[in-house]
């Protein structure tokens, strides 16, 4: 069951439609990011080009051509093929919010029944504290990610922008007390898996070169036996 269908399910009558007309959902294609007709393809050079970009972004082509053992205008070829397919989709700071006063605020919302879903999404993501926002299963709708400075400011957010939203029928709010730091490899990693499953699923003959699923890490307690 699909998420539309778990919405229709759980908030309409037997036709899914609000007293528009409308389903709530019609608009959601409309503001979330497109997903592809298929997954795209990677050989062994894309996963290492996108292993070392993700480790350094700043990285030149000379010296992504030299890691690659590849020239620097193929580097380059790779490079525009990957964003015109939409898998690099841009080169980004990575600021540490911490670092300069802010904390990480999770805000669940529920949608009154027949509210236009496309509607709060948009009014979500044009306030500056909100980072991102998923639509998602279950028994609430919406998961968004905030960053604020203090309880002041959250409880600004919350009372003068959220709950102002025309179509909100209640929120949930979670405050995050530690982050761990973004994980070191999870791109590597990742592709690594990716591309072991892609090899079994190519049939006996991909298994005879020998790759293997990668190890997952050891946990220090293992590591202490």
């Amino acid at each position: 069951m699909y998420a539309a269908d778990l919405v229709s399910d759980k908030r309409h009558g037997d036709d899914g439609l609000d007293v528009t007309g409308r389903t709530p959902l019609r608009g959601l294609l409309d503001v979330t990011a497109p997903l592809p007709a298929e997954p795209v393809r990677l050989d062994d050079v894309d996963r290492r080009l996108l292993t070392l970009l993700a480790s350094d972004a700043r990285a030149s082509q000379r010296k992504l051509a030299r890691d690659l053992h590849m020239s620097p205008p193929a580097v380059g070829e790779r490079i525009a093929r990957l964003e015109r397919l939409g898998v690099v989709r841009g080169y980004t700071l990575d600021v540490d919010w911490a670092a300069l006063g802010y904390f990480s605020v999770f805000v669940t919302v529920t949608a009154i029944q027949g509210a236009d879903q496309a509607v709060i999404l948009q009014s979500l993501r044009r306030l500056p504290e909100v980072e991102a926002i998923v639509v998602i299963t279950g028994s609430i709708d919406m998961l968004a990610r905030l960053r604020v400075r203090s309880h002041a400011h959250l409880r600004q957010v919350l009372l003068s922008e959220v709950w102002r939203i025309d179509g909100v029928q209640r929120t949930e709010t979670f405050i995050a007390l530690a982050e761990m730091s973004t994980k070191d490899g999870y791109v590597g990693e990742l592709l690594s898996v990716a591309e072991h499953d892609e090899r079994e699923t190519d049939g006996p003959s991909a298994q005879a070169t020998g790759r293997r699923r990668p190890d997952r890490p050891t946990r220090p307690m293992e590591e202490a036996q």
